[in-house]
């Protein structure tokens, strides 16, 4: 079952007008909230930021938070989802094309429910990256369905044999092409701080606030390439992703090659919350 608007219909029912503004300006929000045992993780933080993409490019939600909470645990309540994720977008609305706003909108609401088993053996024997510049708009921090710069960045790096793509804007390193990406060197971690550079991740603040549990010392700041290529630990967070180590960058091994202790801690910590959902 899909929710459309404010109704749960088979997914053939879902009829998008092929002037809604998501279809051809990309118009709309989205936000994927992982899906643990049947409840959603950590939901408050996707609402506030759902909220906060929307207000920033002006497209007022169609329903309050709480009724959005309502239908999102009905739907994986009628698809008896267990563990996997749930998508939902938001878009302007259906309007003749145009670039300014149309006088009256109504926004289209749309979710959908995935399986999607937790990426354990990535987590435990880390993956592969490549580096290139960061060349998207400077509003990264709002989850919006512009994702063709990070569609053709993850093409790139499965196109050099790679899973994953680290960005950076003239050597600072800022994110990857769907996740965040921290390092640990001498202990400590540092992860790009959460400006309009790149997206604030909800995978990305749970692991911070784990670290500062765990007495890890924790810098939010700019760091380079070079810094990046010398770290003990590399590894990403996501929704999707969870913490997955880095092992290797530009063919180069992170450390030793292998998850490192501060990532497996964090991984372990970050285990814990799995567990009590």
């Amino acid at each position: 079952m899909y929710l459309y608007q404010n109704e749960f219909v088979p997914k053939d029912q879902v009829h998008i007008s092929p002037d809604d503004r998501g279809y051809y300006f990309g118009d709309g929000v989205y936000e994927v909230f992982r899906v643990y045992n049947g409840n959603l993780f950590e939901a408050e933080g996707h609402y506030a930021r759902l909220e906060k993409s929307a207000r920033d490019v002006r497209i007022p939600l169609p329903y309050s938070i709480e009724h959005l909470d309502e239908l999102l645990r009905k739907l994986i309540q009628l698809n008896e989802l267990t563990d996997g994720t749930v998508y939902m977008q938001i878009t302007r609305g259906a309007a003749l094309r145009s670039h300014p706003f149309p006088n009256q909108e109504e926004p289209v609401l749309m979710a959908y429910c995935t399986e999607m088993a937790r990426p354990l053996q990535s987590m435990k024997q880390g993956i592969t990256a490549v580096t290139m510049d960061d060349i998207r708009w400077l509003r990264c921090d709002l989850k919006t369905l512009n994702l063709l710069p990070n569609v053709m960045a993850k093409q790139h790096a499965l196109d050099q044999g790679a899973h994953e793509v680290i960005l950076h804007r003239n050597g600072t390193v800022t994110e990857c092409s769907a996740s965040n990406i921290m390092i640990v060197t001498n202990g400590e971690l540092r992860t790009h701080p959460a400006n309009h550079l790149i997206l604030h991740g909800i995978t990305r603040a749970v692991v911070l606030k784990l670290a500062r549990e765990l007495n890890i010392s924790v810098k939010e700041e700019p760091y380079t390439l070079e810094d990046l290529q010398t770290a003990d630990e590399v590894f990403i967070t996501g929704t999707t992703t969870e913490i997955t180590p880095i092992t290797s960058i530009n063919k180069e091994p992170v450390g030793q090659g292998t998850p490192g202790t501060i990532t497996e801690k964090l991984q372990t910590a970050f285990e814990g919350l799995v567990s009590r959902c």
